[in-house]
């Protein structure tokens, strides 16, 4: 068994600038905060980043507002019942950042193609809609055998994966519980896939994400904080709506500031 484990400082050094950073988990369940606050505090060079969330929170808020971001590509960018996403709402409406427009469809079969190694995937979705002509790069072809007008989704590329665990062993096979989201296939997509996870332990016998697809592991008690990790711990709402007033209070440089020093 290959150790794969790292500090967490060392696995944010793994992010370099430009990268397509995919961020694991969905909505407020399982984000990896532990990595966002090392990735801003240790990494200062890991800068005009693509976000590739299948639905992106208060990780990824706080990337966009401490200007790390370039793009995002995301079908949905929030905070669920507390509402809007400040930082990225800022960000979107001052044109600050580049918005791919993604629906659940296209990141799906986008990253079916790069797992299948080929340049794009067909499909149905969006013929009809007007979403096309917000996505120049979404064409339409034709099938060779019914000669029906199909959408030509283009292969997403991802260079690093995080994904936070329940637990996970020293080789970087993972669990990730009952609500995997698509961090199995976000796990194969990546070049470089990094684990932080709750519990460290020796071996695991069944794994949702297989050791081959993991680069490094980092552990991270309470890493998520402050989304969700059922069966765990809940999500801290309070800290939520702190972070939502310090945003609309004008004070994010000094959130991330006292961040850095608790």
């Amino acid at each position: 068994m290959i150790d794969k484990t790292v500090s967490l400082s060392e696995a944010a050094a793994l992010t370099p600038a430009g990268s397509t950073l995919a961020l694991g988990g969905m909505t407020l369940y399982r984000r990896p905060l532990a990595f966002t606050r090392a990735l801003l505090h240790e990494n200062p060079a890991a800068r005009e980043l693509t976000l590739l969330c299948f639905t992106a929170g208060i990780e990824s808020d706080l990337l966009v507002g401490a200007g790390r971001v370039r793009g995002v590509r995301s079908c949905y960018f929030g905070l669920e019942a507390f509402g809007l996403a400040p930082m990225f709402t800022q960000a979107a409406a001052d044109g600050a950042i580049e918005i791919i427009e993604e629906s659940e469809a296209s990141i799906a079969f986008g990253i079916r193609a790069a797992l299948a190694d080929v340049g794009f995937m067909p499909s149905r979705a969006w013929l009809g809609t007007g979403l096309p002509r917000l996505r120049p790069d979404v064409k339409t072809i034709r099938d060779p055998y019914s000669d029906d007008e199909l959408m030509a989704f283009p292969a997403i590329h991802c260079d690093v994966a995080v994904i936070h665990a329940l637990r996970a062993d020293r080789a970087g096979n993972a669990v990730i519980g009952g609500n995997p989201g698509m961090d199995p296939e976000l796990a194969l997509l990546a070049e470089t896939t990094l684990i932080t996870t709750e519990e460290l332990v020796e071996k695991l016998e069944k794994a949702d994400i297989p050791a081959p697809a993991v680069q490094a592991v980092a552990l991270a008690p309470h890493g998520a904080l402050p989304t969700s990790c059922h069966p765990l711990y809940p999500l801290d709402g309070d800290a939520i709506l702190d972070y939502i007033q310090r945003c609309k209070a004008g004070e994010f440089e000094q959130y991330l500031r006292e961040m850095f020093t608790t």
